[in-house]
């Protein structure tokens, strides 16, 4: 099968500030790859500061003078409802520039604009029905929460999925009232550019959604800098999360960040493999391996091991690897030759460090292309580097335990805390084993199946703070507590001459 090169792919990707497509102020631009070909299909705007300069004095303009803070929630839950609809709209042309544009297999793109969809309507509906705490003190005194909106939010979101995953940020942060200033991931532009018509057609005031693409050294950085963007939300790599931690500190900005996982899949004998084994698979080669929930170390009891990696490694050597636009393809095309050869690289480590079962190079039929085969490591010690470290791709490293007690520790055994999935149908150990491992979140013999209303973030280096639900609304928002004397206000009396009386 052919590469599939959409229709009507853009001449040029340009900069939204203040309600118009703009090139960068230096016209300077960088080229976007197609992970199949390698090849440049289109230039994009290279932003830099005097672009980001601009996109915030828009967005704070919008803020600050603008109706979009002002408006009723009821009046911005009819936009964003809007901004849904047209985006459930265009699924198949999405899913199609995604697969394009990403490597990821269509089938898999397929839905993610269903997903941003719902993103939208969530928090259109949750800013309608948000309660805030009052609190009495029958005949003294009310106290009640009021939230505002704080500025201009700065969101720098991940090449995986890309606009399922701005949307996560953008919906919350827009729905609360605050204005945005998106600056996507530099190797996959393409999807973002449909956000500005979105917004624009359901109604968005200019100013309120602006786009900045470029290099994270040069636009991510003078955004994470503007002392006039109190808010940073980013998801990505725990290395530049630091880095993102350390230039915010000066301003004292409220940061949201969502990092790497390294997460571990506990199988225990008495679980369902079947089961197990279907989700283990998927977990890891899903999305292409790139996704920062995968769960890319399984741990397995003994007394099932060897069956298990025998049917694993089985599994994996039939994975369909093929052209990211054919409906049969279950692994595409890795997003960028540079993160090929990270990948690549652990593979060769790999093969030092465990024992190789499937996979180890490139897929038979693809002599070009950021293609890897679904690669499967067993036997791997803690100790090894493909155990420890953030592959994000379609390898997986499979280690043995023989108790709870040894499994807990393999599974707590690495910097990184996103997720962690656990096989068993023992009640007990399920709960005793979920409320000790070190995860911002927890699946119980199920698949990453994501609830909106709970909260999304991980522990130790894989992040900052949480999203989701409320907490997403709590990011967004100051929480300013009003305090309202029903009556005489008791008060020492200072500087009146007399003995001082405490308050009651």
């Amino acid at each position: 099968m052919t590469q599939h090169v959409p229709a009507a792919l853009p001449d040029r990707i340009r900069h939204f500030i203040d309600g118009a497509f703009v090139d960068s102020v230096d016209g300077d631009t960088f080229d976007v790859l197609d992970p199949v070909s390698n090849e440049t299909y289109v230039q994009a705007a290279a932003g830099k500061q005097a672009d980001v300069d601009l996109a915030v004095a828009a967005a704070k303009r919008a803020f600050d003078e603008g109706p979009w803070p002002r408006l009723l929630p009821r009046e911005r839950s009819r936009i964003l409802h809007r901004v849904a609809d047209a985006v459930e709209a265009q699924d198949a042309r999405l899913a199609e520039l995604e697969s394009f544009d990403t490597g990821l297999p269509i089938t898999q793109a397929l839905g993610q604009a269903k997903r941003a969809a719902e993103n939208f309507r969530f928090f259109a509906d949750l800013i309608v029905a948000q309660h805030d705490d009052t609190y009495k003190v029958p005949g003294r005194q009310v106290n009640y929460v009021n939230r505002k909106p704080i500025g201009v939010a700065g969101l720098i979101t991940p090449w995986n999925t890309p606009f399922m995953l701005e949307s996560w940020k953008l919906a919350p942060a827009l729905a609360t009232g605050n204005t945005v200033v998106l600056k996507p991931a530099e190797f996959t532009p393409l999807s973002a550019s449909l956000w500005a018509d979105i917004f624009r057609d359901a109604g968005v005031p200019d100013g309120v959604f602006n786009l900045v693409n470029g290099l994270g050294e040069d636009a991510g950085d003078a955004l994470v800098k503007h002392p006039d963007v109190p808010l940073i939300s980013f998801t990505g790599e725990s290395s530049t999360g630091q880095l993102i931690f350390a230039n915010a500190a000066p301003f004292l900005k409220g940061l949201s960040m969502e990092l790497g996982g390294k997460s571990p899949a506990v199988v225990f004998a008495d679980a369902d493999l079947d089961d197990a084994l279907d989700a283990t698979v998927f977990g890891v080669f899903s999305l292409n391996g790139e996704r920062c929930t995968a769960g890319s170390r399984i741990l397995v009891e003994r007394s099932v091991y060897d069956d298990f990696v025998e049917r694993y490694a089985e599994r994996a050597r039939n994975i369909v690897v093929g052209h990211p636009n054919d409906p049969a393809t279950e692994v595409g095309a890795l997003v960028h030759p540079e993160h090929y050869e990270k990948v690549m690289g652990y593979v060769e480590i790999g093969k030092t460090e465990g024992r190789l079962v499937a996979g180890g190079g490139r897929p038979e039929g693809f002599p070009t292309g950021n293609y890897v085969a679904p690669t499967v490591f067993a036997d791997v010690p803690p100790t090894a580097r493909i155990f420890q470290e953030e592959i994000f791709g379609p390898v997986v490293a499979i280690t043995p335990f023989d108790s709870d007690e040894e499994a807990l520790a393999l599974a707590n055994d690495t910097k990184y805390g996103l997720a962690a999935y656990i096989w068993t149908n023992d009640l007990k150990r399920a709960h005793t084993f979920s409320q000790n491992v070190q995860a911002g979140m927890v699946w119980l013999n199920s698949n990453n199946v994501r609830d909106l209303r709970t909260p999304f973030g991980g522990v130790k280096a894989s992040g900052l703070g949480h999203e989701g639900g409320y907490r997403s609304i709590d990011f967004y928002t100051d929480q300013q507590a009003v305090h309202i004397t029903l009556n005489q206000a008791h008060s020492p009396h200072f500087g009146t001459g007399g003995p001082l009386q405490a308050a009651h």
